[in-house]
């Protein structure tokens, strides 16, 4: 209960304080002083334009986006992604990687890997077939990228959770790993503070949400009033060392998400400030 009101007095705080952004300047992050981040993924912001993803992410206080291909398309002139990287520059936003992007031939990864070349980044969250594996290994040795496969529970066939990514990649080259995802993770009835423990080596990225049940069925709703246990979550994120970004990925009413990130974000930012030693 403690979390709970401290997460929400957090979140009313955070919305408030930014109207005095332009007086006081910007103010540092509560997870200031952690190695990890906390982004968002950019997949929560499906049916609303950039402008409005950095004007939440500002509100927000949130610095970090892993960008989808609707806010910047993959046939984009090198011209367009510079303007791109302008805009997340004047909201104090850095788009730290690329995807989920979905390959299914070689020529998608081939595709997949110089985009990600030309917008900058150096990590590429991507679901390719298994068959292509041995392909994105030889990629990832040219391009000296990070690959980390998004895992997706029980939706789709191909890399429902943590053990399967990392029975398929354990011997691959050690820059070829996973995205977290702990909801997807957790519907596929594993614990994600389990996986993340065992395979913290091979965990690039995370996608921070919370569901209802530990199967199928379950849903994603607002971090804090699920099942995950995410002061233990929190924990094992420091106590692995884990130094990339922890993207809030909302995915409840995605035609108005806003309330619900801003929930949510303020729950996993209480519970990094009280679990702090």
């Amino acid at each position: 209960m403690k979390l709970k009101v401290l997460a929400f007095l957090f979140a009313i705080t955070i919305m408030a304080c930014r109207a005095q952004e332009a007086s006081t300047g910007p103010q540092p992050p509560a997870e200031t002083g952690e190695k990890f981040k906390v982004g968002i993924a950019g997949y929560t912001f499906v049916k609303f334009d950039l402008d409005k993803t950095l004007e939440t992410m500002k509100a927000l206080d949130v610095h970090y986006l892993c960008i989808k291909d609707f806010h910047l398309p993959m046939t984009s002139t090198d011209e367009e992604i510079a303007a791109f990287h302008e805009k997340l520059k004047a909201s104090h936003v850095t788009g730290y990687a690329v995807g989920p992007i979905y390959m299914k031939s070689k020529k998608a990864v081939d595709r997949a890997f110089e985009y990600a070349k030309r917008v900058g980044v150096k990590l590429i969250v991507g679901v390719p077939n298994v068959e292509l594996l041995p392909y994105v290994d030889k990629k990832v040795k040219e391009y000296d990228f990070k690959f980390a496969i998004h895992l997706h529970g029980p939706d789709i066939k191909i890399f429902p959770d943590a053990e399967d990514v990392w029975n398929h990649t354990k011997d691959l080259d050690p820059r070829i790993g996973m995205c977290l995802d702990i909801g997807h993770d957790t519907r596929n009835g594993k614990d994600p503070v389990a996986d993340l423990k065992k395979y913290h080596t091979r965990v690039f990225d995370m996608h921070i949400k919370d569901v209802t049940a530990p199967t199928k069925s379950g849903y994603s709703l607002e971090v804090g009033r699920g099942i995950i246990d995410f002061p233990a979550l929190v924990n094992m994120i420091r106590k692995v060392g884990y130094t990339g970004v922890c993207s809030m990925e909302h995915e409840r009413n995605q035609d108005n998400p806003f309330m619900g990130l801003a929930e949510s974000v303020g729950y996993f930012r209480a519970v990094i400030e009280t679990t702090k030693k």
